[in-house]
């Protein structure tokens, strides 16, 4: 039984709205400065005594003084939308013409003139005021148009300007289908951006409900926006260690209904890219603490590709690895993938990091096989020798996937790689890397490696709650020095479901 929190009766603002204590040191307390939100103080605040005045000259006023009163334009307020309308710049695309606003007054308004992807696939400076924007923006405004601007390049792992990436340039049309979609959106820029993080539960809760509400609906078929809201909501879990492969086992039985067996090239490539995404967050071994089993999706429907066609051995966009090394991740455990399967793989055609990530993964995998930590019941093996060759040691694995991993964090410092998302899919390797203690705790200088993987892509990508629980897990498994935590069960006993993606 949880003990009931001690209402603040003189404290500051803040511990009283949030009914905690309030150590009460002036002029702002400790108790705000250590979890990171302003205090509000101790001064006098005058206010009605039953909220904001809805008659009178005080309408809208919060204090019974001249100064709050807030500024009113003269007009009917239907009249100065549709003259802000009028001057708007921006226009509804073709998909999405004729579609009524989901969001108020203003939410039509934010999808008329949200940033579009050029065909270089470059979206508006973030830092420029569109002209769609209202001059004084809801927060929820504000954290939509970040999102498409930056938010959702954290979303996946090429590059920024990276043609293939097909969810960018269709997000504003499809969050003018799916209130859940949109409300999702807001929620997961809410979670990364500093300022906004107190309210991020607010966004979740409601992005929460309309989620389930449009699923419901959606018996016979899962339409594209509300699977990507599904996926995105997926993302928002992984990312923060909250339970998200419930999600993933009840599109799944909707997707069942309506029919999964569609041959690839008779499906819309948007499509086919949003069930490749599900596919990668399915991978038996992409989850820590994983509260639902692997659906094997990408084993089922996401291997069979036409040999002549140009994506066969091309990126998935989301994961940043390529189709034909994931064919052998999602065949660990019962596809039967071995440690031979990972070591002659034979590459994919790509930059200088993208190489380097690929080597780190594939001997990742080598690892992930032999050990079989990262998935419950499979089996451990001694490195196997085929024909002439010698699959490497461990102690020779772990240097090499991290020398791999240092070459990547130090090109993305670089100008040359600030348009890179590669920093976005370390996570993998360096864990599976970490998870050799012995190895790790014989050599502090890979120990340091491990931690600068996942301080720069916190620092890089704005999103350090994955990466500070994955980092907490194996610093608690480097104090094992028999190296046999079992991670899965130490991340349930903290409540939490990650991902690896």
């Amino acid at each position: 039984m949880s003990t009931p929190r001690q209402r603040s009766h003189d404290g500051c603002w803040t511990c009283k709205a949030k009914r905690r204590k309030c150590d009460r040191v002036r002029p702002a307390c400790l108790a705000c400065n250590q979890r990171g939100v302003a205090c509000e103080g101790y001064g006098v605040r005058l206010r009605w005594g039953s909220g904001i005045a809805s008659r009178g000259r005080y309408t809208g006023a919060g204090e019974p003084v001249e100064a709050a009163i807030p500024f009113r334009e003269k007009g009917r307020r239907r009249d100065r939308l549709r003259e802000r309308r009028r001057e708007g710049t921006g226009r509804l695309s073709e998909d999405t013409s004729g579609v009524s606003p989901l969001m108020g007054d203003g939410f039509g308004e934010v999808l008329d003139g949200a940033p579009r992807t050029s065909q270089s696939g470059s979206t508006p400076d973030s830092t420029v005021s569109p002209s769609w924007c209202p001059e004084f923006p809801t927060d929820e405004e504000r954290l939509f148009y970040q999102f498409l601007s930056s938010g959702i390049h954290t979303l996946h792992s090429t590059a920024v300007n990276d043609a293939g990436n097909l969810l960018e340039p269709r997000l504003p049309g499809l969050c003018q289908k799916s209130k859940a979609l949109y409300i999702i959106c807001v929620a997961f820029q809410s979670s990364i951006s500093r300022d906004m993080r107190p309210r991020f539960f607010e966004f979740f809760d409601a992005a929460l409900n309309q989620f389930r509400l449009e699923l419901s609906r959606s018996v016979t078929r899962l339409e594209d926006e509300t699977l990507t809201a599904g996926l995105i909501l997926c993302s928002i879990g992984l990312v923060h260690g909250l339970p998200w492969t419930m999600h993933l086992h009840g599109m799944y039985r909707i997707l069942q209904t309506q029919g999964l067996d569609v041959c690839r090239d008779q499906q819309p490539p948007f499509r086919t890219h949003l069930l490749e995404v599900m596919g990668v967050m399915d991978l038996p071994t992409f989850a820590i603490g994983r509260q639902n089993p692997s659906l094997g999706f990408w084993r089922a429907y996401c291997t069979i590709r036409q040999k002549q066609s140009a994506d066969n051995d091309g990126v998935e966009v989301m994961s940043g690895i390529p189709r034909s090394l994931i064919d052998i991740f999602s065949r660990i455990g019962e596809g039967g993938a071995t440690e031979e399967d990972f070591w002659n793989w034979p590459g994919c055609r790509g930059n200088l990091l993208q190489h380097q990530l690929w080597e780190a993964y594939r001997m990742a995998g080598i690892l992930t096989v032999r050990h079989g930590q990262l998935h419950e019941g499979l089996p451990k093996a001694s490195p196997q020798i085929y024909g002439n060759a010698l699959i490497p040691e461990t102690d020779i694995l772990v240097p090499r996937i991290l020398s791999c991993l240092d070459a990547i964090c130090r090109a993305s410092v670089e100008p040359e790689g600030r348009d890179s998302l590669i920093l976005n899919a370390v996570h993998y390797p360096v864990f599976v890397a970490g998870l050799q203690s012995k190895v790790i705790n014989s050599d502090p200088a890979l120990k340091n490696v491990v931690r600068r993987c996942f301080f720069l892509r916190r620092d890089h990508s704005e999103i350090g709650a994955d990466g500070n629980l994955l980092l907490e897990l194996l610093e608690e498994c480097w104090q094992n020095p028999a190296g046999d935590t079992d991670v899965h069960a130490l991340a349930r006993s903290r409540g939490v479901e990650l991902g690896l993606h």
